[in-house]
């Protein structure tokens, strides 16, 4: 119900159905075929993970997207959503800024991770293995793009950078868009992927 008031009080966002068990979502989502699925992982009759892959699986012709919302911040949890094909995975206690935002980025065809889990992923790339070769930016980022990267890395949201880079909320996208273009990076989860890579954070 929560979920639902926050969702619907957005001007682009409009929840067509919620539903209490797995097996619900799974018809329903294919009834319906919403532009995002919210999903819990602990769901009476089929979790939230057999439910992405059944939507948004590998294997699925048509595939849904898929943002799973979740209490249990666990690697194993994590790792099978993103390989069964959900656009983004979050913490019940991300905040309903980052829950928007994530419906959002699944709808763009994005991915968006709470950042608290992504920088735990991201530090799989700076796991005392040589670094991968370099891979340069088509034009070099500026010092303040430099330190909204390394922000990002470590996991801060774009408000966070903001208040510890004394930018507003506009200008850390702004910052974070134009880094996007120089690296290639499709959205800030390979954004900062990047900067693990390359040594900008470590």
């Amino acid at each position: 119900m929560g979920f639902r008031m926050i969702l619907d009080a957005q001007d682009d966002i409009e929840v067509v159905a919620d539903v209490a068990d797995g097996v619900s979502a799974v018809s329903k989502a294919r009834e319906l075929r919403p532009d995002v699925c919210l999903l819990d992982i602990r769901m009476p009759g089929l979790d939230g993970l057999e439910v992405t892959r059944q939507l948004a699986g590998p294997d699925v012709a048509d595939p849904l997207k898929v943002v799973v919302v979740t209490t249990f911040d666990l690697d194993e949890y994590v790792h099978t959503a993103l390989r069964n094909g959900a656009h983004g995975f979050l913490l019940k206690d991300a905040g309903p800024a980052l829950l928007i935002e994530a419906v959002r980025a699944a709808d763009r065809g994005d991915a968006l991770v709470s950042p608290q889990i992504t920088i735990r992923l991201l530090k799989h790339f700076d796991g005392g293995t040589p670094k991968s070769p370099a891979t340069p930016p088509s034009e070099p980022l500026t010092a303040r793009e430099l330190d909204v990267v390394k922000a990002a890395a470590r996991g801060l949201t774009n408000t966070e950078i903001g208040a510890e880079l004394f930018l507003s909320l506009s200008t850390v996208k702004t910052h974070l868009a134009s880094v996007q273009g120089k690296i290639g990076a499709r959205n800030r989860v390979e954004t900062a992927a990047w900067a693990w890579r390359n040594g900008v954070v470590s």
